[in-house]
């Protein structure tokens, strides 16, 4: 946790960024920058939209931090960086806050509140929340523009996800169907199968095998399976044609038993088995059984209750024989239609309860009905075995209950018809890390299957397609406008209260249209930011089309499953291109105990609370250079923001105090000119400084944040370690000489770049030394802010390399010599008399002898001699091991 009070440190770092908060606002030096660049070219950024349900965590911090770092670094390259801020209005998120605020279900709510009040519920909450983040994001740094942020619950937001409906239904890219989806039964609806994936977590389960008696002869088939709850949908069984089975005898039971034979040895192990025969699985297809339960007899007239085949039958588990409740699996629901039957039973609720149907179990939540169904199978002799085993179980992302697989109706994007754009459009993304792009992106488009973008829940962007009542006919609206030729009425709000009640004939059709009553699940309307932001095609077209694809974006890994993927199968399905160029993703912030961080087990320090220890540079600094932006996971230690301060913000700044106290005692000012004289280690800073600059640029044109603050932590260390310590002698003495003034305009230049370079990274220390520092000059500088200041080019010319080596070899060999003195425990203070450098490349110790001054006065030496042999030096004795000698 942080410390109580501020750490250490010589300077206020807390206030000095309040202080520097005040300015920007006071100056508008956020607005000023875009002023300044508005005629530049654009550089597009997109701002994936939050949920408007809490407030900012450490993950939000992270890609808020990022995006700040990006887009303040090509405003000063001279782009035009638009910030928008955008919220996520609609979806599960907000109405299971909602849900918990009035303490009932959606549908109780619903029924009480009806549409509009529920709406108005949900509504009300976005805004809940909107001021503290504000204040965090603006604490941390960030400029982003609030006051023209956008809302996936405005009309004009909403009008363009129309847009982009019809535009993939003028493609036939969406269809109605249904498929065994996954439901969360706690807030009772489908969830698209990427939010699925999000939250697996290892829980018991029971395990139980149950025998099927066959109907032409006086034997079974045993089928095992971790979900109880849906034998009683149970409408087949399915075995691999070309797996071996066994017919064995229970010497308990006496009964005739088929299984998978590469399963005999597991549940011979429990039970008396004799082999009888062996069989291919096509032996048994075709078998009748007969129904462990009464409830849906009456679908053996629909071809129920008969064993068929598949490839997806394995023996790696069970007994190879999968029973099958088509409304219950994906592979049960293609199984049966594939083998020509449509059984079909599906006796459970939205909300995971069993309806009238199943009487036994009626009402109950069907992983509570577990227990129950097991014994009714034990009365009815019906049970073989059972167990409990652990595995990985999905759970819903936002109630943290089980989910189900159910079969549900739904209205469905067909990805799979265009799997190859996929594939095209990610080839042309830069994916930082690397390895995301066919990795965990690449794969995931691999696979990638139809997208479920309908919802059964009423606050979100309602889905335009209009049914006629009759005739089935469809009808997709694609804008405000249409809608009103269609049913001459306007309507200034798409949310389902205002457009459900709108109906409309079409002349020489019978029947009535009205809209279908599903929302659109709210990925895709953050999908559809890149449209809808602009309120494209309906405004901005041309601002729109000549920013399309995005230069950037950036969120956390969880998204090459979420907004990545939905923003590439929008841009592939309208433009058959990526949606965006560039794209950083981090890592997962862990709390410092390695566990996920948690406000109950109060297992972090709250973000706010360490930017008023340490300030918010020292958390952005901590973040970039952490394998957070590498897309790694990492335990966040409030001990290294601490570092951060200490190793990197504090030396920095006191360097530009010694400047800044030495020129004012001088009465130095820059306006004397820049003079550069011809001092060694004056050349090797200002080489240094091109060097990083050149460095920071490299990294940023292929978004490696994350090497961006060792080549700060170098400079530093060289900055204020070397360069100063090693001349600080130049700067004393009361006359104003030549080399004296060089050592000043070489500082100033190092001091003042430094700031310039390191503003898109740290923001207030960068801006507190540029302005401090244009303080010693008579007449002031221009701009008045780093931030308006162009990024500094690194000047080639300025770029010696051998001296750059040269002086790294001197550092090399006085951290050798000093480590030297310390094994033989010579005080530095103590004067030796000699030092010999040995080194087999006569190039190294050459380099070496022109800062020969410098080895002398840090190793406190009178003389420094140079070999290239070491034999004259080095004293080999034997020491006898007496253990091993005897």
């Amino acid at each position: 946790m942080a410390e109580s009070a501020e750490y250490s440190s010589s300077f206020p770092f807390v206030k000095m960024e309040h202080d520097i908060l005040s300015l920007w606002e006071e100056e508008r030096v956020f607005e000023k920058s875009l002023e300044f660049t508005k005629d530049k070219k654009p550089y597009i950024f997109y701002d994936g939209p939050p949920f408007a349900t809490g407030l900012p965590h450490h993950g939000n911090l992270l890609a808020s931090i990022i995006k700040d770092v990006v887009p303040r670094y090509w405003t000063m390259r001279g782009r035009y960086v638009l910030r928008r801020f955008g919220w996520d209005c609609h979806g599960l998120p907000i109405e299971h806050e909602i849900d918990k605020r009035l303490g009932v279900s959606a549908q109780e709510a619903i029924a009480k509140l009806g549409v509009a009040g529920y709406n108005a519920e949900c509504r009300s909450i976005v805004e809940t929340y909107v001021d503290q983040w504000r204040a965090i994001i603006t604490r941390i740094g960030r400029w982003v523009d609030f006051d023209n942020d956008y809302k996936t619950m405005d009309a004009w937001y909403m009008e363009s996800v129309w847009w982009v409906v019809k535009q993939l239904w003028e493609k036939d890219l969406i269809y109605r169907g249904q498929k065994v989806m996954p439901v969360s039964t706690a807030l009772e609806t489908v969830l698209a199968n990427f939010e699925a994936t999000s939250n697996y977590k290892d829980v018991q389960d029971p395990a139980i095998t149950v025998l099927f008696r066959l109907v032409d002869d006086d034997s079974f088939v045993a089928a095992w399976t971790t979900t109880p709850w849906t034998l009683p949908s149970n409408l087949a069984l399915c075995v691999g044609a070309d797996i071996d089975y066994v017919e064995v005898i229970d010497g308990v039971s006496g009964r005739r038993i088929y299984l998978a034979e590469a399963r005999l040895e597991e549940y011979g192990a429990t039970h008396q088995l004799t082999v009888e025969n062996r069989l291919k699985g096509s032996d048994l297809v075709g078998k009748k059984y007969l129904p462990l339960f009464e409830y849906f007899r009456s679908e053996a007239e629909r071809g129920a209750f008969v064993v068929v085949a598949d490839d997806y039958v394995t023996t790696d588990e069970g007994t190879g024989i999968v029973h099958q409740a088509p409304a219950f699996g994906e592979d049960d629901y293609r199984v049966l239609q594939a083998n020509g039957i449509d059984a079909f039973a599906c006796p459970v609720t939205m909300g995971g309860r069993f309806t009238d149907d199943v009487k036994d179990f009626a009402g109950m939540p069907v992983k509570d009905a577990d227990k129950d169904i097991i014994q009714f199978l034990k009365e009815s002799e019906a049970l073989w075995d059972q167990e409990t085993i652990q595995h990985n179980y999905p759970y819903c992302y936002r109630s943290d209950t089980p989910l189900i697989y159910r079969a549900v109706p739904s209205w469905f994007v067909r990805v799979t018809d265009f799997i190859d754009d996929l594939a095209a459009a990610n080839e042309q993304i830069l994916w930082v890390p690397g390895h995301i792009k066919d990795g965990r992106f690449g794969h995931w488009l691999e696979s990638a299957i139809d997208w479920a973008i309908s919802r059964n829940r009423v606050w979100g962007t309602p889905l335009p397609i209009w049914e006629n009542e009759v005739s089935g006919n469809r009808i997709c609206v694609g804008s405000i406008d249409e809608l009103e030729q269609l049913s001459g009425e306007r309507v200034e709000d798409l949310h389902r209260e205002f457009v459900d009640p709108l109906e409309f004939e079409i002349d020489g059709e019978e029947g009535v249209y009205r809209r279908v009553e599903e929302v659109l699940d709210c990925w895709f309307e953050s999908g559809s930011m890149p449209y809808a932001q602009l309120h494209y095609p309906f405004e901005n077209e041309k601002v729109f089309e000549q920013g399309f694809p995005a230069e950037f974006i950036a969120e956390g890994l969880d998204q090459t499953r979420g907004w990545f993927y939905t923003l590439t199968v929008l841009a592939a399905a309208l433009y058959e291109k990526p949606a965006f160029r560039n794209v950083i993703v981090n890592g997962m912030v862990m709390a410092e105990d390695g566990k996920k961080m948690s406000k109950s087990q109060q297992n972090y320090t709250p973000p706010g609370d360490l930017m008023e220890t340490y300030g918010a540079d020292a958390l952005r600094l901590y973040l970039i250079n952490s394998g957070l932006v590498r897309g790694e996971e990492q335990r966040f230690a409030d001990s290294g923001v601490r570092d951060m301060a200490r190793r990197a913000l504090l030396p920095w700044y006191n360097a530009f105090s010694f400047l800044q106290t030495y020129a004012s005692i001088d009465h130095w000012t820059p306006d004397k000119g820049d003079y550069i004289g011809s001092n060694i280690l004056d050349q090797w800073i200002l080489s240094k400084l091109q060097t990083l600059k050149a460095g920071i640029r490299n990294e940023m044109e292929q978004y490696r944040l994350y090497n961006v603050v060792p080549k700060l932590f170098d400079f530093i260390e060289d900055l204020t370690n070397w360069y100063i310590r090693l001349n600080r002698s130049r700067y004393w003495g009361d006359d104003i000489t030549a080399d004296k003034i060089a050592a000043y305009s070489t500082l100033y230049r190092a001091v003042r770049e430094l700031s310039i370079a390191m503003a898109p990274f740290a923001p207030f220390l960068s801006e507190h030394i540029y302005r401090q520092i244009s303080e010693l000059a008579e007449e002031r500088p221009k701009p008045s802010s780093v931030h308006l200041c162009s990024y500094p080019e690194a000047d080639s010319s300025e770029i010696h390399r051998d001296l750059e080596d040269a002086v790294t070899r001197m550092q090399q060999v006085v951290l050798l010599g000093r480590r030297k003195r310390e094994e033989v425990k010579i005080n530095l203070r103590t004067p030796l008399s000699l030092v010999t450098i040995v080194h087999r490349d006569r190039d190294v110790l050459e380099a070496i002898r022109g800062l020969d001054e410098y080895v002398r006065s840090e190793l406190n030496v009178k003389e420094v001699r140079y070999a290239t042999e070491e034999t004259g030096y080095i004293v080999l004795y034997a020491k006898p091991n007496f253990p091993v000698l005897g």
